[in-house]
């Protein structure tokens, strides 16, 4: 069987750019293991943040060192690498807006060569929380009350903004977290227990989107269940963050020892049964493709479980979350590797 060239596309136009660059090391690490250095040669892709795209020996270098360069490459924005007509399957590991919200899911599907992942549908979906949520209670998937609203709305004449806050007390009342419907990380979100932390809120969330989600804050657990597969996929055991902040912001995300994962996480069996049911059936309601990661309420009070969101495309270095998630199902990181990029195969033959 000749081996298949794997592009591994990194980088990207958005503020989770480094942690790209530290996912795609540890998955070009995991294409030199002996299983899959038989199955497949290595093309490392590098998108600058200004969205050139560069290959060779700079490509990875970045990949080696993981660190972005200090100068960006100058070129067209489609005057791509040579390297990219060689590719046999991509590898696409882009967190963040312009690369896991569908634009360069179309990019590669225009391509027609098979990619790991969700396509266009399930990537947009899957980055659009309003959207998201939307779809999650057209199926009626357990959720949290919520509310969406449009930039405008918040930036309006004083008399407009009054009558939106009215309404958010009045739907969703304290404590709601405000957020910007399309960024990940954590980026822009707050808390709000009264009125004056709400339009502060509001006006932060509106400053990086224009279309904005409000929720209603419980008291619960945050567990996470990765799920791999395309038609029928597969739930890994259960992790849990658990922080001593006052909810999972940016800061306490990606400040060491601010948070503790726990793998499996401490769940009775039951619960675990229903939140991996519940993450599967995220995955295909958004039609989701690879992987995912489903994030979930768990209010241990009452027993009762909240669908909070998925992420298509989450953080894939050897310490993040939805490796780890199979580690301890029993598929270790080189072979979880190798099962997405055969998923993508699949997903392309079937298409």
């Amino acid at each position: 069987m000749s081996k298949k060239r794997v592009g591994l596309l990194f980088g990207g136009r958005s503020g989770e750019h480094e942690v790209s660059i530290r996912s795609a090391s540890a998955i070009a690490q995991a294409l030199k293991s002996p299983e899959n250095a038989q199955k497949y040669d290595l093309t490392p892709i590098y998108i600058h943040k200004n969205g050139v795209w560069e290959g060779g020996k700079n490509a990875e270098t970045i990949l080696e060192q993981q660190m972005p360069p200090t100068t960006e490459a100058s070129g067209s924005l489609w005057d791509f690498p040579p390297e990219v007509s060689s590719v046999d399957v991509w590898f696409p590991i882009l967190h963040g807006p312009n690369g896991e919200d569908g634009t360069v899911q179309g990019l590669l599907t225009l391509m027609q060569v098979p990619f790991v992942g969700s396509g266009v549908l399930g990537s947009a979906l899957g980055m659009d929380k309003l959207a998201m949520k939307m779809a999650f209670a057209q199926a009626g998937l357990p959720q949290l009350n919520y509310k969406g609203i449009n930039r405008d709305q918040v930036w309006s004449n004083p008399c407009v903004f009054p009558k939106v806050c009215d309404e958010i007390e009045a739907e969703i009342g304290y404590p709601c977290f405000v957020k910007p419907a399309n960024l990940g990380s954590s980026v822009g979100i707050s808390k709000a227990t009264a009125r004056s932390q709400l339009e502060t809120a509001l006006d932060e969330a509106a400053s990086y989107d224009r279309r904005l989600v409000i929720e209603k804050g419980i008291t619960a657990r945050e567990v996470e269940c990765a799920v791999l597969g395309n038609e029928s996929p597969q739930a890994s055991v259960l992790g849990e963050i658990s922080y001593s902040s006052d909810f999972y912001d940016y800061e306490t995300k990606y400040t060491e020892g601010k948070a503790d994962l726990s793998i499996p996480a401490s769940v009775p069996d039951k619960i675990t049964k229903q939140i991996q049911e519940l993450a599967k059936q995220a995955f295909t309601v958004v039609d989701a493709a690879g992987l995912g990661r489903v994030d979930i309420f768990y209010q241990e009070t009452t027993g009762n479980v909240y669908l909070n969101e998925i992420n298509t495309l989450p953080g894939f270095t050897v310490t993040s979350m939805y490796p780890q998630l199979w580690d301890a199902t029993g598929i270790p990181f080189s072979e979880l590797v190798d099962r997405l990029i055969q998923l993508g195969m699949e997903r392309h033959q079937s298409s």
